[in-house]
């Protein structure tokens, strides 16, 4: 028994385990930091926050022990129910949060359903990159991995949570980049993609995301307004220099001149309080968590866990790129989170989730290394 139990352990990938952790902590610390300056009933959030964490870590080592193949037939069920409950959450029976139907309200806690989405679009696309690579160069068989992606993508856009929206796409873009075959059907997809936006700017954005998207270009525009959050993102991030301001000491932060701080903002605050020294730490951690994905998907016993390891990484690539690009003002603001860093119990759960998946690969991937 004990040589069983050694062995179970001796087979967890630790850096990415280790690497998921501590941006974790640096995600409490920047949220504690963060109540020190708003009173004592912002350290609920912090509380909430160290019981996801537990939450999260239990589901995580839980998955970790299951075989992950076992994820190929629960994949599409899950999808299924992720797609009932995107039409539901656009019922009266969704809660509205900075402008978008996209929560379920129960009271002692909030779900976003699109966090959902995103394990289980992963599982899907990987199970059909999986099963079909091999011929879904032919055009009805991209129609179809498209339209796996607009269905979910579409939901969620109309809720409207483009920052979200986006994510889906990039996951699908992903797969798509991963499989294909044929450059023309590069070229033909970024066609798309640019008509695409085209038709989106003229007849979907409303006029407040067409001005979001001038003030990005532009912040002086509306200083006050939509271009206020950019400009106090970026005075925090220059204001951290080498070694920051000290946890507590970010007068950004603390005098709550940055909205959505513990969320999606956070970045700023650990820029302004722990300085150029945290980035690099936690750009570092990030660098590190792409890696051990990289190995985990080039020693998985087969092309399932493969898809599934980059996919992973994909979605968390997507998340840091628009939320670092958003706070240093080299993207619009767009509500994305950062991963593992940011409060919020949903996608916390979700990031865990998928680790836990990842990690059973690796587990698994031992037997042929």
């Amino acid at each position: 028994m004990q040589t069983l139990i050694t062995n179970l352990f001796k087979k967890i990938d630790w850096w990415l385990l280790a690497s998921s952790i501590f941006l974790m902590l640096f995600g409490l610390a920047a949220i504690y930091s963060v109540a020190l300056g708003r009173g004592l009933g912002e350290f609920d959030n912090f509380r909430k926050q160290i019981l996801w964490l537990f939450i999260s870590l239990s589901a995580a080592g839980a998955i970790s022990f299951l075989d992950y193949r076992v994820f190929r037939y629960v994949g599409w069920i899950g999808y299924a129910v992720s797609i009932v409950l995107l039409i539901l959450v656009l019922t009266p029976l969704g809660q509205v949060v900075n402008g978008a139907r996209g929560w379920f309200d129960f009271g002692f806690m909030s779900f976003q359903p699109v966090e959902l989405t995103k394990i289980f679009l992963i599982i899907v696309l990987a199970d059909i990159c999986s099963r079909y690579s091999r011929t879904l160069y032919k055009f009805w068989h991209l129609i179809f991995l498209g339209a796996i992606v607009a269905v979910p993508l579409c939901l969620v856009a109309l809720q409207p949570d483009f920052g979200s929206a986006m994510v889906l796409f990039f996951i699908w873009l992903a797969a798509f980049i991963l499989i294909v075959q044929k450059r023309w059907q590069i070229f033909l997809i970024f066609g798309l993609i640019t008509a695409s936006l085209l038709f989106a700017w003229f007849f979907v954005f409303q006029d407040y995301q067409q001005a979001r998207i001038f003030t990005f270009i532009n912040p002086s525009l509306d200083p006050q307004g939509r271009g206020y959050n950019v400009r106090q993102s970026i005075i925090a991030v220059g204001a951290g220099k080498l070694m920051g301001r000290g946890l507590g000491f970010g007068s950004q932060s603390q005098l709550k001149f940055i909205p959505e701080s513990q969320t999606d903002f956070i970045f700023s605050v650990v820029a302004e309080e722990i300085g150029f020294v945290g980035v690099c730490l936690v750009l570092g951690l990030f660098s590190l968590f792409f890696f051990r994905l990289y190995r985990i998907a080039t020693r998985a016993p087969d092309d399932l866990g493969m898809f599934i390891a980059l996919l992973t990484a994909a979605l968390v690539f997507s998340h840091v790129f628009i939320n670092i690009g958003m706070c240093v003002g080299l993207l619009p603001v767009t509500g994305i989170s950062l991963p593992l860093v940011s409060y919020g119990g949903s996608f916390l759960l979700t990031m865990m989730i998928l680790i836990g998946i990842n990690l059973s690969i690796a587990r698994y991937g031992h037997r042929t290394t």
